[in-house]
């Protein structure tokens, strides 16, 4: 049976796909998805509290360069192979480099289900994966896009103060910072409190995702094949590319099962806000079609489990 959560964002599919009235408010999705970012900042900042080492380095760099990369290999695929124009070649090659905090979640909930050891430092890993995916894929659109004139004024100091000032970035950021300075001990009528319902908060937040990815599959969008092709073999292709890097960094099985759950995933959140503002020719959503319609639902369903039976495999 699938992790309890994972449910929830089943009855969310199902019941967008029969057309329900149900709903989560805007004004309740938006409490969520704020609590779950500071929840999971603060999660992974307690665990670090006192084992913080530049040893860290050569890990966070190497996670780094492969958010980076992503992007620059995903391109080529989406721009010839799915037959995409330049701007939703790079819109969707950012989404895939970026990561997807929901995805995060659940997989750090599979991981203490499974009771996996996980790193202190896996929470370091939605920032190192997000930032440079976003701003690799927005340079392939100015570069490559030859009729691209108005987002040139766009600076790249503008493009870093957008991505670094987004809310998600901000309470991931410092919650890590919270829990770095203050532990498990110090504080903790605050913190008790919001990680002990952290998987309530992760079960709602995904009874909407899964409502919100109801509406991009409905109706079927067969004219885009290709693209759901895409999200569905793209997830396989790099939660392998995951394992295999977190087995060579020597992770714990449970960091490797989360790093590779990450790069498996697509950003939801992060990228479309900087992505909507950078590249305005791209439809966003067509990313969210295949960002959170088809690959969000794979991973949290059946992928992570997956990425998990390959780690032991490799190991």
């Amino acid at each position: 049976m699938p992790d309890i959560v994972v449910m929830f964002f089943v009855l969310g599919l199902v019941a967008g796909l029969l057309r329900s009235d149900l709903k989560i408010p805007q004004a309740t999705y938006e409490t969520l998805s704020l609590l779950l970012m500071l929840t999971i900042g603060l999660k992974g900042g307690m665990v670090l509290h006192g084992s913080l080492s530049w040893q860290l380095l050569p890990e966070m760099g190497s996670v780094m360069l492969l958010g980076a990369f992503i992007p620059l290999m995903l391109y080529p695929v989406l721009k010839y192979v799915v037959k995409l124009s330049v701007a939703n070649s790079a819109s969707i090659a950012a989404h895939y480099g970026s990561v997807s905090a929901g995805t995060f979640a659940v997989a750090l909930a599979y991981a203490e289900s499974s009771q996996l050891i996980v790193g202190a430092e896996v929470t370091l890993y939605l920032v190192m994966l997000e930032l440079p995916a976003i701003i690799v894929g927005l340079l392939l659109y100015r570069r490559l896009d030859k009729e691209n004139n108005s987002t040139r004024t766009l600076s790249l100091k503008t493009l870093w103060h957008e991505t670094l000032t987004n809310k998600s970035i901000i309470l991931l950021v410092g919650g890590v910072i919270i829990g770095m300075l203050y532990g498990t001990q110090q504080g903790s009528q605050v913190t008790n409190l919001l990680t002990s319902s952290f998987k309530v908060v992760l079960a709602l937040f995904l009874l909407e995702m899964g409502l919100t990815a109801a509406k991009t599959l409905r109706p079927i969008p067969w004219h885009h094949w290709r693209v759901a092709l895409f999200a569905l073999i793209t997830p396989l292709f790099l939660g392998v590319i995951g394992v295999t890097v977190g087995t060579a960094l020597k992770l714990e099985l449970g960091s490797v099962v989360v790093l590779a759950s990450l790069v498996a995933s697509a950003s939801y959140i992060a990228a479309p806000a900087a992505i909507k503002a950078a590249i305005p020719k791209a439809d966003i959503g067509l990313a969210m079609l295949s960002s959170l319609g088809i690959t969000f639902a794979f991973n949290v369903t059946v992928g992570i489990g997956l990425y998990h039976q390959l780690a032991v495999a490799i190991q």
